[in-house]
């Protein structure tokens, strides 16, 4: 019976003469029954579930299980689910090498082969979060960035080189070649994977994890990926399977078309509300209904990539003709697009007009309704109309910290180009960045923003001279058809200059601003604003002195430029004025949809033909990078930048018992929506933070500190970094921000970092509280990876986000959620607590784990806390102390 269903379903598709074993939905369901009706991105979990039967880690029950789902479109099931490929960028693609390295070092040490730490799934990993927005407004930007990026990375860059000979399937894509999103969406991605087994060509869905939460861009292709946390990323190229809960799926109907004006941007942000408030986290959304019968794949992919920011898995559009253009315009083979459609059809999978699949939920959207909008101050989720956006200002304003002490006064500064003197106010636009993948994937927008520009050009309008801006797109192709388009010209006349292809401002790599500028924010303590056509604007994470952080469409981002504040109604009142004196609007230089679509008519197949037939050469200067053929890594223990991680240091053969939690103290205690962002080293190095001590102290100049994005792979500038974001609140020390608590007991106030090695030294565990979707944001393993360094054991929450919460427990972190009712101030802590966890080696997934609180009396009362250790497999990787200890376990037996 084990392997009844997947001999059954084993048929043959022939295309072009071309034979190809698939494993068929359609002879499945002698056994299933109808499956037509299950969406499209469940069908993809059940064909991988089929092909991977082996009665052990997928059993017939499994699948008959995930085909069960149609009777409540709920299924409560853990599966074992295995991509075909992984992708990584750079950020948390480093770390991820410098663990497989490290794993290498404690196979030898303990006696095992090497050469079996290999990753088993291909693993492509694209250099795109490196280059940083030091220079701009100039011809020269560019190449100057690149320079420096070269220049603060070549030891990195080293490294990669090193993996990229020494481990087997491990593809780079060198630095300023694009967004790995991107560069995925337009060249790496096939919709249908198809490879040799067994002297036969097996065909199956393109699927995937990436180290990066953006990966859900790729869904807009048909491709079924999200992103996970580095350290799950590992194992699944290591040949673990992803361990998941057979999902709820949500169904997203589109309906109408977009008005003129009216931006992908637009709806995304629309989507990402709509979603926010229905409740999606930990599921699938599935886009359906006619409106997709003209919805561009880009805009699908606007759409798909901002899957993080609704707190979706993923948000998946399935395989229709759509998609075939796409690939079509793209360069895919002619093979290759014929055999996604047969595939596609064959499969069920393919999206005919007037499809309604089973979903456990829907909400509908008809598109005509969409409104021009922006997202912000510190969250995507929160839209606003284009004319509310000074009211959604102010308001933010008021709710500042000490508002009532804060200056706020307008400040005169002398222009160091100019050398003119100007005034800078409260709501000023100081960073104006055309950046990330997610708009920057998209035609229709990238011109937009082209042709606004050209409109303010020829009526005289220039930018404010405060504003930084930037162009920073995710792949070639982008240059090639805005110079195509001569659009190019004109945002380099606004200042918008080409500055590196890679994620720039979005991820915090907006570089320093001005120091003039910097003096006078300081000075008049100014709440200014940056407009960028991102995905993620959490407080902190632009750059340190931007408060508000606004996500629109690149055509407004220019006109942001132009009007230069935050408090001017785009809708009513003026952007500048033109050489006559004549007041000029948005509405003035707006282009048109047919302008649009005459500008998009230049994209062309050959741009892309061009652009990525050379895709994994890189430049002169990254091919004349010298390194080791060693098997194993030649560590350079003066290196600021490459460390071997100490995670294995202490581990044997087999692993010790699980302890339970004796005495913990209360590192830190924090709120809501507490990101990544503010727990994972992120964004610039403070000179005068533990992290900038130790560079200082290993002789690094305070212009070299780099990012710790770029640090990511010397765990002991990370751990000095974690929970030391500027904007993180500890509730241990109220009115303080960043990153400070109270060694307890006592009420001494020191940076969390050497508190933490205060009770390291001590042998005293420790505690993190939090409030609801703790580690929101995107998938940061060093938002895991610090506090476990650091000697947190658990984490006590309301609720995790998902991603976050399975990096914990691959890194041997527990998650417990309070009790229903109970939180942290019903409780009433202070952070003076000790905490007891008993009964650790009965753990069951998703049982009761009983929590003792002795207060600072010496009262005690006991919680019953939610395990959030979901599946029996993260069970076991907890058992092992993470999930590398158990494939390195695995390795040597």
């Amino acid at each position: 019976m084990s392997t009844t269903l997947r001999q059954l379903s084993q048929d043959v598709l022939s295309v072009h003469e071309q034979r190809y074993q698939y494993y068929s939905l359609h002879l499945a369901e002698a056994e299933l029954g109808d499956i037509s009706r299950l969406p499209k991105s469940m069908k993809v979990l059940l064909e991988n579930l089929l092909r991977w039967q082996d009665g052990d880690s997928v059993t017939a029950e499994d699948i008959h299980a995930l085909a069960g789902w149609l009777k409540n479109a709920h299924a409560d099931r853990e599966i074992a689910y295995r991509p075909a490929r992984v992708l990584m960028q750079d950020f948390t693609g480093v770390p991820a090498v410098v663990d497989l390295a490290a794993m290498r070092e404690a196979v030898k040490r303990l006696g095992g082969d090497v050469a079996r730490v290999n990753p088993l799934s291909p693993v492509d990993l694209v250099i795109d979060h490196s280059v940083t927005v030091d220079h701009f407004g100039d011809d020269d930007a560019f190449e100057e960035n690149v320079r420096l990026e070269m220049e603060r990375n070549h030891e990195r860059y080293v490294f990669l080189r090193w993996g990229q000979k020494a481990f087997n399937r491990f593809s780079v894509v060198p630095p300023g070649t694009g967004i790995c999103h991107q560069v995925n969406l337009e060249y790496l991605g096939q919709a249908v994977w198809h490879e040799e087994q067994g002297g036969k060509e097996v065909a199956y869905p393109d699927t995937l994890v990436g180290t990066d939460s953006h990966t859900t861009m790729i869904n807009a292709l048909g491709v079924l990926g999200w992103g996970v946390g580095g350290i799950e990323a590992e194992a699944a190229m290591l040949g673990q399977p992803v361990s998941m809960l057979i999902p709820d799926v949500v169904g997203f109907k589109l309906t109408g078309k977009l008005k003129a004006g009216i931006t992908a941007t637009d709806l995304v942000l629309t989507v990402t509300q709509m979603l926010r408030k229905h409740g999606v986290v930990g599921k699938f959304v599935e886009f359906y209904g006619d409106g997709l019968d003209d919805l561009p794949l880009a805009d699908r992919a606007t759409i798909a990539n901002m899957a993080p920011e609704y707190g979706a898995t993923c948000g998946f559009f399935p395989v229709d003709a759509v998609t075939l253009g796409y690939m079509k315009l793209t360069g895919r083979s002619t093979q290759q697009v014929a055999l996604v459609e047969a595939y596609s059809k064959a499969q069920g999978l393919w999206r005919n007009t007037g499809d309604e699949p089973v979903f456990t939920s829907t909400l509908a959207l008809d598109m005509g309704e969409v409104e021009s909008s922006l997202a912000g101050p510190k969250r995507p989720q929160d839209r606003v109309a284009l004319g509310d956006v000074p009211a959604a200002f102010r308001a933010s304003n008021e709710l500042e910290v000490n508002h009532a002490q804060k200056a706020h006064k307008a400040v005169n500064y002398l222009d160091s180009k100019t050398h003119q003197q100007y005034q800078l106010d409260d709501g000023a636009v100081v960073i104006a960045a055309i950046t990330s993948c997610t708009n920057t994937s998209n035609p229709s927008v990238l011109m937009a923003a082209g042709l606004l520009a050209k409109k303010a050009v020829n009526l005289g309008l220039v930018p404010k001279p405060w504003v930084k801006a930037s162009l920073a797109p995710g792949s070639k192709v982008v240059s090639d058809y805005l110079a195509a388009a001569r659009l190019t010209p004109y945002l380099d006349k606004l200042g918008f200059n080409l500055v590196g292809y890679g994620c720039t401002t979005c991820i915090g790599n907006s570089g320093p601003l001005p120091d003039e500028i910097e003096s006078a924010i300081k000075q008049g303590d100014l709440t200014v604003g940056a407009v960028l056509s991102g995905n993620r604007n959490f407080e902190g994470r632009i750059h340190p002195y931007v408060k508000t952080n606004w996500l629109a469409s690149p055509p407004l981002v220019v006109a942001y430029a132009l009007a230069g504040n935050m408090t001017l109604n785009l809708q009513t009142e003026p952007l500048g004025e033109d050489a006559a004196g004549h007041p000029v609007y948005l509405k003035d230089i707006w282009p048109s949809p047919e302008e649009i679509a005459e500008a998009v008519q230049m994209v062309s197949t050959d741009m892309f033909h061009k652009e990525y037939a050379e895709v994994f050469e890189g430049t002169p200067e990254w091919q004349q990078i010298k390194v080791s053929e060693a098997a194993t890594y030649d560590w350079d223990g003066s290196s600021t930048y490459i460390r071997l991680s100490p995670f294995f240091d202490d581990m044997e053969r087999e692993p010790k018992p699980v302890k339970d939690i004796q005495g913990a103290r209360i590192l830190a205690m924090l709120g809501d929506s507490v990101t990544t962002d503010h727990i994972s080293p992120a964004g610039s190095i403070k000179a005068d933070s533990p992290a900038g001590r130790y560079l200082l102290e290993h002789g690094v100049e305070r212009t070299d500190f780099n990012s710790y994005g770029s640090r990511r792979g010397n765990h002991e500038v990370m751990m000095r970094g974690t929970f030391a974001n500027i904007r993180i609140r500890n509730e241990m020390v109220p009115g303080v921000e960043g990153g400070m608590t109270r060694y307890i007991p006592g009420d001494e106030q020191m940076a969390i970092y050497d508190a933490a090695m205060r009770y390291q030294q001590a042998g005293i565990p420790l505690a993190v509280i939090a409030g609801k979707e703790y580690g929101s944001g995107s998938s940061r393993d060093w938002a895991a990876k610090g506090p476990r360094l650091q000697g947190v054991r658990v984490v006590i929450a309301e609720s995790f986000e998902r991603i976050h919460r399975s990096n914990l427990i691959g890194m041997g972190i527990l998650p417990l959620e309070f009790p229903s009712g109970v939180t942290r101030k019903t409780l009433g802590l202070t952070g003076d607590e000790q905490i007891d966890v008993q009964d650790l080696k009965q753990l069951t997934p998703g049982g009761v784990v009983k929590v003792t609180l002795t207060r600072i009396d010496g009262r005690q009362e006991v919680l019953e806390a939610r395990c959030r250790i979901d599946t029996g497999n993260e069970l076991t990787y907890y058992q092992n102390d993470g999930i590398l200890h158990y494939v390195i376990r695995n390795m040597l037996q």
